[in-house]
């Protein structure tokens, strides 16, 4: 009985592999909000009531999209930042940079599902929430090792709001685990601000907004990371860079 189990239980991962596979060859097609269920079934040739046991909803197949596609960004970031030596941690930063652009030129719809236009009509469950913390936690994983290697510099610029430093104790009560207490709360609020500008600029390049502005994409990218290390206090090793 439970070899028949283990052979149901891996037809049925596969499966469900072959409809997200689906799902995301629609998504370059129609966009997240024209993804269907019914129209995932009908290219699988399966009964559009079958369809509903694996996802019994569009908002639960978007959600795995999602979840799948927050792993995966994830774990190249990961990867590539940990290639870097340690100790340098302006490469640190710059690997983990590049490697987001990578990701998101090798699979520009599943990151425009992540950081595009919201679904009408979805809202994210708190399982996404782990996935999304993926990038993030690696930058400021890099913030922190600086900081506690005495080679992480204050930030210059205008003093923080109490807003914006409730935001930023509420983001250091989130993540104990990074040994964020200590860290200066400007260079934490400058993460946050480098952080959205990555992928803003990111988005731009991707949905062509700087055709006929910028030829050189990537020195650009790699010019508007080195800044936002700068203004983040990254410096490489013994101050210089």
């Amino acid at each position: 009985m439970a070899k028949v189990r283990g052979v149901r239980e891996r037809a049925r991962e596969e499966l469900t592999q072959e409809i997200k596979n689906e799902a995301r060859r629609q998504l370059g097609e129609h966009g997240a909000q024209g993804l269907s269920l019914r129209a995932v079934a009908r290219e699988l040739e399966m009964a559009s009531s079958a369809i509903y046991r694996y996802f019994p909803s569009r908002d639960d197949l978007l959600t795995a999209l999602i979840i799948d596609a927050f792993n995966a960004v994830g774990a190249h970031v990961e990867k590539a930042e940990a290639k870097q030596d340690r100790a340098d941690h302006l490469a640190r930063w710059q690997a983990a940079c590049k490697a987001v652009r990578t990701w998101a030129h090798a699979h520009p719809w599943e990151y425009a599902l992540l950081y595009g236009s919201p679904v009408v009509g979805y809202r994210a469950p708190q399982d996404t929430a782990a996935p999304a913390a993926r990038v993030p936690v690696v930058l400021l994983g890099i913030v922190a090792d600086a900081h506690q290697a005495g080679e992480l510099q204050a930030v210059q610029g205008p003093p923080l709001t109490d807003q914006v430093s409730q935001e930023i104790e509420h983001l250091v009560a989130l993540l104990p685990a990074l040994a964020l207490q200590d860290v200066l709360r400007s260079n934490l609020a400058v993460l946050i601000a480098a952080w959205t500008q990555l992928y803003g600029l990111l988005s731009f390049e991707l949905w062509g907004h700087l055709e006929g502005v910028v030829e050189d994409r990537t020195a650009i990218f790699e010019y508007a990371t080195n800044q936002l290390a700068h203004l983040l206090g990254l410096r490489r090793r013994g101050g210089r860079g």
